[in-house]
């Protein structure tokens, strides 16, 4: 039984369990090695995510999971609808925005993630 004053006393030579791994070292784009490595630089950032159904956001990444769902903040969503025209054949194009201050936005919906560009 480990008593508190044990481990109050203790110094980093005997300790009753093990110490904490040493932290790794700040991630670098030549430290990536999954995918998600890429996402998690990315935090506190801006991006740009492609959504199934001609849907685009662009806002802070907040939070991620495994399966890309993530929380952005201070969004703006962009949903493209192409039109025909029936008389002319003509495509029309009509795009919508709008500003979301925050937004969970489900993992199996999105395409694309795209980083800030990082400028040295």
């Amino acid at each position: 039984k480990v008593s508190l004053f044990s481990l109050i006393s203790a110094t980093p030579t005997n300790l009753p369990y093990p110490p904490p791994p040493a932290p790794s070292p700040p991630l670098t784009m030549t430290s990536i090695e999954s995918p998600l490595d890429l996402i998690r630089l990315s935090l506190s950032e801006r991006v740009y995510v492609k959504l199934r159904s001609s849907r685009e956001l662009r806002g802070t990444l907040h939070a991620y999971d495994q399966h890309l769902n993530m929380v952005l903040g201070n969004v703006e969503e962009t949903v493209t609808v192409t039109e025909v025209d029936e008389e002319t054949d003509e495509e029309i194009v009509k795009k919508s925005k709008r500003e979301v201050d925050m937004l969970f936005v489900r993992g199996d919906v999105v395409v694309l993630v795209s980083p800030p560009l990082k400028t040295t």
